[in-house]
């Protein structure tokens, strides 16, 4: 910091010389004009030298961003003619651009990220992307301040080098008219004669030529794709949407609901995994769970403990019922209604607009689709474990059908993977009577969260009898008769056997991209990626949902649904790029995790400046009634002001009061605002409150209550 403020002294400084020795007076056209003449003989007698000073003061003109590089150009015109003075001019301007774009970034770029980089992330991604196009187009057109470009670019992350051979082949064309005109100085009258509308308009077209050059190179691209071929003259439908679960879903209404004729396939289950393997089933059994727990803790609530009687098939039947109820929702019969034809079969992309269907009641079906969406789901990743095959495992999405007739909970389970789903099933089993052991080969379980949230997690699922072991390593597996076991190593590099008689394997999900004829149409598929549009290589062909990611939650994917369907049927005429800004994160443990935004090893990864608020929910009045007084909340602010950056929440219903904190963070409501909003008496969300109020009293400037106790004191008389 000390050397910054240094640097930035020297450069006032000497800014300040330059206007207190009058050297402003040559950068005047009058001046440039008696300049000229005064270096005539300069000129005739040492070119070179004369060269040199001209070349070095334009540089420092332009890297100190002082008025009157337009002048240096034409002075250069004046005193050497077009050829050499253009030459001169070119790189001195870009050399002094380039040198005021590394002070501003040296001064500024640093600070400025740190605390606006949430804000600039999509102008960074962008120049990131095509920093080149932006910037060039800026260079073609004079009108706008060329020292201005070399400050807010430099504040970006565009490198260095781009930087300078963009500004010199943008400013070249500028260039070239004030040299030209500088070769006619003593006739110039005024700047403004230099450019006249119809140059200027010239110029303008310069600048968006890179624009149009883009679309062009863009349409060319999906034309030299499609070339092999055949598109229709007409299409069934307007849009085909691959894949029943969430995102398929939500297109298919969507473009029902806008009058589209709307195809859905789905191979299996309507509701897709969430319904049927994932966030249904999954919070029928933590529900339950919770209830074994409370029972066996009866003492919280002045209460004997009692233990549950545990029968698992009726549990596992209880689950079933809840999708069952829900299934409705997502029904074939439902959709039929809304407009949406639902065909039950496997989908097959033939052609970029032809989707072959062989259909689950037999025979085969074509169709073709102006637009299509790819919305197939994920499936559970399993690790290339040697003896896994052998020994045998369920996953989250078989362990509902694989464990229902069994009168009891596992026995022994082994959980390998401390991400969300392996914690919640780890702690569920564990409440329900199972010996569980839970490995991650990480130093922490729940490792994308910050390293208090993943501390009270592992003391949670501890405390229900898992049995976490970190930093430990998976090797292979064993069977000996009916006697399983996983051979691991821990960080110490000594290996341990552990016996277990079921493997649940939650490592993560990998997207379903396989069996779709994606690679036959060129679509890379091993790390399948949409655009900002979600579009492929074929911008009618999107994605949405866990196929695509980068975030594998229902609610995103109903998300991406929306700009899915509405770009697929309405791309032609307008997009919208898909908006990650928000997204809410809950993990449903007990007591849940629940975060949007920032967390602190975000911010610190993104330079992001930020302060942090905690308040403790032991001390709330509702969480401290309902036995429940543990967790915290965590809120990330910019610093010294009550802007939201990013809110974590480790506690009962933190995924309830979460709900609070999008709606602020999306409509810039900031702590004041919610400390001034009434919040009902005993609840919860009390915590939301409370948590604002111990910003403000951070907040609060002292030296103004020390005069409130002056104030009062006078009152007092």
């Amino acid at each position: 910091m000390i050397k910054k403020l240094g640097f930035l002294v020297i450069i006032v400084v000497a800014i300040a010389g330059f206007f207190t020795m009058g050297l402003n007076q040559y950068l005047s056209l009058e001046g440039a004009k008696q300049l000229q003449l005064d270096l005539a003989v300069w000129r005739l007698e040492k070119p070179l030298i004369l060269a040199v000073i001209l070349f070095s003061s334009y540089v420092l003109i332009a890297a100190l961003s002082l008025p009157g590089a337009a002048v240096m150009t034409l002075l250069l015109g004046g005193v050497f003619g077009l050829g050499w003075g253009l030459l001169i001019a070119s790189f001195a301007s870009s050399l002094g651009a380039t040198l005021a774009f590394l002070i501003t970034r040296f001064i500024l770029k640093e600070s400025v990220q740190r605390r606006f980089g949430d804000r600039l992330k999509a102008i960074n991604d962008g120049v990131r992307r095509e920093g080149g196009f932006y910037l060039f187009s800026l260079r073609l057109v004079p009108v706008f301040p060329f020292f201005l470009i070399n400050m807010l670019m430099a504040l970006t992350p565009i490198k260095l080098r781009q930087f300078y051979w963009v500004s010199q082949l943008g400013m070249l064309p500028g260039t070239l008219v004030y040299v030209n005109a500088g070769s006619q100085l003593s006739e110039l009258t005024s700047l403004s004669g230099i450019l006249s509308p119809s140059l200027l308009f010239s110029f303008v077209l310069l600048g968006v030529f890179p624009l149009i050059a883009k679309k062009a190179l863009a349409w060319l691209s999906v034309k030299k794709a499609n070339a092999k071929w055949s598109r229709p003259k007409q299409f069934d439908r307007n849009l085909i949407v691959i894949g029943g679960g969430a995102a398929g879903l939500v297109s298919a209404y969507i473009a029902a609901a806008v009058k589209a004729k709307v195809t859905l396939i789905e191979a299996h289950k309507m509701g897709g995994d969430c319904l049927n393997y994932g966030c249904v089933p999954s919070k029928a059994l933590i529900k339950t769970a919770k209830l074994a727990a409370q029972q066996r803790h009866g003492e919280r609530y002045g209460l004997g403990p009692s233990e549950s009687v545990i029968d698992f098939r009726r549990i596992m039947a209880r689950i079933k019922d809840v999708i069952a109820r829900i299934e409705p929702h997502d029904s074939v019969e439902r959709y039929t209604e809304l407009g949406v034809e639902v065909l039950q079969g496997y989908a097959r992309l033939v052609d970029p607009w032809t989707v072959e269907i062989k259909l689950n009641s037999g025979g085969v079906q074509r169709l073709t689709s102006r637009a299509i969406v790819i919305a197939a789901g994920a499936e559970p990743a399993v690790p290339p474990l040697p003896g896994l095959d052998e020994v045998g495992y369920l996953t989250s999405d078989t362990l509902w059908e694989s464990l229902a007739e069994n009168e009891s909970p596992p026995r022994r389970l082994l959980v390998l993977g401390g991400g969300p789903i392996g914690c919640e099933l780890a702690q569920c089993f564990a409440r329900l009577g199972s010996e569980v052991t839970q490995l991650e080969m990480l130093p922490r379980i729940m490792v994308r969260d910050d390293e208090d949230v993943a501390a009270a997690v592992a003391k949670s699922l501890s405390d229900d009898g898992v049995k976490v072991m970190t930093s430990t390593r998976a090797i292979r597996c064993e069977q000996d008769g009916e006697q399983k076991r996983i051979i691991v190593c821990g960080s110490d590099g000594v290996e341990r056997t552990i016996e277990f008689d079921t493997l649940l394997c939650a490592v993560g999900r990998k997207p379903r991209t396989k069996g779709y004829g994606l690679e036959d149409l060129g679509i890379e598929t091993s790390a399948l990626k949409g655009n900002e549009y979600l579009e492929t290589s074929f911008p009618h062909i999107l994605l949405a949902g866990d196929v695509v990611g980068p975030y594998q939650f229902t609610h995103v994917a109903a998300h991406q649904a929306w700009y899915a369907a509405v770009n697929g049927l309405f791309g032609g005429f307008k997009k919208f790029k898909v908006d990650y800004r928000l997204i809410p994160r809950v993990t449903y443990v007990d007591p849940e995790v629940a975060s949007v935004g920032l967390s602190e090893i975000e911010a610190d990864e993104k330079n992001v400046s930020y302060e942090v608020t905690r308040y403790g929910i032991d001390d709330l009045d509702r969480a401290i009634c309902d036995s429940q007084a543990e967790g915290f909340i965590k809120v990330l602010t910019e610093p010294g002001k009550d802007r939201i950056l990013g809110v974590t929440i480790v506690g009962a219903q933190a995924g309830e009061l979460l709900a609070e904190y999008v709606l602020a963070m999306k409509h810039g409501i900031g702590l004041k605002k919610i400390l001034g909003t009434i919040h009902s008496y005993p609840s919860m969300s009390e915590a939301n409150k409370y948590v604002a109020g111990e910003w403000q009293k951070a907040h609060t400037p002292q030296w103004a209550l020390a005069w409130l106790v002056k104030f009062h004191a006078w009152r007092r008389g």
